[in-house]
């Protein structure tokens, strides 16, 4: 699915990722642990196309294909995910109308027939009932003067629409409440399958209670400095990022 082999990445001529690997397969679940300034953000920014993040060596490959050759929009139609630490807020724009946009221009893009309004708010309301979103939150800009857990509850309905091949979840436990926490882990577990991927990335063991990774990776200094299964995550949470991975 995802395959990064020596990642030199730097910002403004500072060097962030330093040799970072990391493959990623169908049907697992990846969950990337580091301190603030660790390199964890800058990953998930380049694997899903932002500007002013210099690859100095290394490659990215995905669903066998160069990564960094793609635009940002060409990924997501390929099945590139990012949920952000902090989503955007967009005046004027109906968060319904986003979701319909956004599905039909990947079917478009894979040659699909686009849903029509009907089918569209079928699947809009049977998926957003399981995920125990409230309708109305659908009827207002999109983000705008929603709750934290709003924006993430919100991000985890576009995951599900969207149906992507890999998901990357950037610190989207942030700030969550217990019963949030919970919707978005629910909306994780009921999506992923042998056909997809994730790649969770966070600071705390917390959502990794509800979400079981199949690997935890910690990053440090620009690379990956210790891996394991999530027994690696419990250990951490004991002993602290310094013990564990050396800095």
């Amino acid at each position: 699915m995802l395959e990064i082999k020596d990642l030199k990445v730097s910002v403004d001529q500072k060097k962030i990722l330093k040799g970072l690997s990391l493959k990623i397969n169908k049907g697992e679940v990846h969950a990337l642990m580091g301190p603030n300034g660790s390199g964890k953000s800058t990953l998930s920014y380049v694997l899903s196309g932002k500007d002013n993040y210099n690859i100095d060596e290394g490659s990215i490959s995905f669903k066998n294909e160069n990564l960094l050759n793609m635009d940002v929009d060409e990924r997501a139609n390929k099945g590139l995910f990012l949920a952000f630490q902090y989503p955007m807020e967009i005046p004027g724009v109906q968060t319904s109308f986003f979701l319909r946009t956004a599905i039909n221009a990947k079917r478009k893009f894979l040659n699909l027939p686009e849903l029509d309004a009907l089918e569209f708010a079928k699947s809009l309301k049977t998926i957003s009932e399981d995920l125990s979103i409230d309708p109305e939150i659908l009827k207002r800009d999109l983000n705008l003067n929603y709750s934290g857990g709003e924006k993430k509850k919100q991000e985890i309905l576009q995951l599900s629409m969207l149906n992507p091949d890999l998901a990357i979840l950037d610190e989207t436990d942030s700030g969550l409440d217990i019963d949030a926490l919970r919707v978005v882990a629910d909306g994780v577990n009921k999506f992923r399958s042998s056909d997809n991927a994730f790649l969770i990335i966070t600071h705390y063991q917390r959502l990794l209670d509800y979400v079981k990774p199949d690997f935890v990776h910690i990053i440090a200094d620009g690379n990956i400095v210790n891996s394991g299964d999530y027994s690696l995550a419990i250990e951490l949470e004991e002993k602290g990022y310094e013990k564990m991975a050396n800095v």
